[in-house]
């Protein structure tokens, strides 16, 4: 992670392909130059770890998993990770940044994506992303068997094209076409926002799932993780809300943030992203789900105003980090996301965390036959939802609109300033 900021102006080429698929690497001769020497780069590294610390491995499934699971895991990972890059250092949008500057937190957002996916997938995969790693880990295990990189290697390539088709969805523009020949204000399309939406929610409840059933040690901050890097790589695109409570509060905070209209549909994809989700990490993990509910040793109405407090939590500085006239301009994602951690951290033992009606939905569906109860499923929701709307009621209180007479007066300001 820490080689990408002090490589800015070679950091977006480290995805050749899907830059490369998505028009942002026009030359094929020199993708092919950047995918070989980042093939030998993998191999030699492969050979020096090996040196160094006398031992190797070999690539494969973990136990217990089959291919097809495994490759799923690396399609899905490695997609995030390309999808991300695409987003924060190669679009338009983020390499010119709001003031003409390029936005710096491009080398936060991917490296924490291998935060959310090794903790996520690595109890399946071993988590590679990437065919470099991938064909430098097969070759110096090869003494214990070679050719599981080629299945990795397909995988990933096609977790690449899917982030350069996905990226072209959510943000047009890239395709040569005006904003302004698309769609009005908002700048991006409601079609554009609702795949944001539903891309966003997807990877937070899938890594969520993957996390809790594979018995992470480091749960929360790896959920924290896919949270933060796809605000980051989405939020000039819908806002990523990725969560209903949230929102319900900008849509109840007013200020032509998000219309009840546009809000609907948010909440719809974040729906389907999150059960979509729910039902992917359950096929992962031969049918494994587990329930919504309290843990051990606590009622169920701690868990709801647990869930109300810091689903308000997340929902409010949401609010007064990126819908506020000046909004935080670099490390909004990280502010939104450590939100998660805390939340995570204080009431995940009472329960569990979800802090996100499309969480709840998600794991309930998930778990319906295993005999899971949707009344407790919704209880969750509606103090989550209450989280939000309390969230809007206290910012609004905190960050009142600017009245008529101010309006008015700050007009006649500015026009005298202008005569002068």
């Amino acid at each position: 992670m820490p080689l990408h900021p002090s490589q800015a102006r070679t950091s977006t080429r480290r995805c050749p392909w899907p830059l490369f698929l998505s028009g942002k690497m026009p030359s094929l001769v020199e993708t092919c130059i950047y995918v070989v020497v980042q093939l030998v780069g993998g191999v030699i590294a492969a050979f020096a770890y090996g040196l160094i610390t006398t031992q190797v491995f070999s690539l494969q499934p973990a136990p217990g998993f089959h291919w097809w699971q495994a490759g799923l895991a690396e399609a899905l990972y490695t997609f995030m990770l390309c999808f991300v890059v695409l987003n924060v250092a190669a679009s338009n949008f983020h390499k010119e940044g709001r003031d003409g500057n390029r936005c710096q937190y491009y080398g936060l957002a991917i490296g924490f994506v291998i935060v959310a996916g090794g903790y996520g997938a690595g109890h399946i995969s071993g988590a590679c992303f990437n065919p470099a790693v991938a064909l430098g880990i097969d070759v110096s295990g090869a003494g214990g068997g070679f050719g599981w990189c080629f299945a990795y290697v397909v995988f990933e390539l096609v977790g690449a094209a899917l982030a350069a088709v996905l990226f072209r969805v959510c943000r047009p523009d890239e395709s040569g076409v005006a904003l302004e020949d698309i769609a009005g204000q908002p700048p991006y399309p409601l079609h554009s926002r609702a795949c944001s939406e539903f891309l966003g929610t997807f990877m937070l409840v899938l890594t969520v799932g993957l996390n809790v059933i594979g018995g992470s040690p480091a749960a929360v901050f790896s959920i924290a993780a896919a949270l933060m890097c796809m605000i980051f790589a989405l939020g000039s695109v819908s806002g990523a809300h990725f969560n209903p409570a949230v929102t319900l509060a900008v849509v109840c905070r007013g200020g032509n943030k998000c219309s009840p209209g546009d809000g609907f549909v948010y909440v719809l994809a974040q729906l389907l992203g999150g059960i979509a989700a729910a039902f992917t990490y359950a096929i992962m993990e031969h049918g494994e789900t587990f329930p919504l509910g309290p843990g051990k040793g606590y009622a169920w109405h701690s868990a709801w105003v647990a869930e109300c407090v810091f689903t308000f939590l997340l929902a409010f500085v949401v609010l007064s980090v990126a819908t506020v006239e000046t909004p935080l301009s670099e490390y909004f994602g990280l502010a939104i996301g450590s939100c998660v951690t805390a939340g995570g951290c204080a009431i995940g033992a009472v329960s569990g965390g979800s802090l996100n009606p499309a969480v709840s939905v998600g794991i309930s569906l998930s778990h319906l036959l295993s005999g899971n109860c949707l009344a407790q499923c919704g209880a969750y929701i509606v103090f989550e939802l209450l989280g939000g709307v309390l969230a809007a009621a206290v910012f609004q209180a905190l960050y009142p609109a600017p009245s008529d007479n101010k309006c008015q007066d700050v007009e006649e300001v500015e026009a005298e300033e202008a005569e002068v």
